[in-house]
C-alpha cells in the first residue's frame, strides 16, 4: 500500500460514489471518520496508561505469615 496520488484519489472517490450513491456516501465517511477518532483515543488512553504504569513503580508488597517459611520441628513419632 503506497501514496495514493490526486489522480487514484479521484478514481476511488468516483468509484465509492458510483458503488454507494450520493446519500449513502457522506454517512458512511462521517462513520469511518469517528471510527478513526475512537480508535486514536483508545490508543492513546492505552500507551498513556501503559507509560504512568512503567513511570511509577509498584509499591512493595506486604508479607503476610503464609509468606513467611515454618520453622521445621519435631514431631511426635
Amino acid at each position: 500500500m503506497g501514496n495514493f496520488g490526486p489522480a487514484e484519489m479521484l478514481v476511488i472517490g468516483i468509484f465509492a460514489l458510483l458503488v454507494f450513491g450520493p446519500q449513502k456516501l457522506p454517512e458512511m465517511a462521517r462513520s469511518f471518520g469517528r471510527a478513526i477518532r475512537e480508535f486514536k483515543k483508545a490508543t492513546g488512553e492505552l500507551s498513556q496508561e501503559l507509560k504512568s504504569g512503567l513511570d511509577d513503580p509498584a509499591p512493595p508488597a506486604k508479607s503476610t505469615p503464609a509468606d513467611k517459611p515454618r520453622e521445621m520441628r519435631p514431631g511426635p513419632r
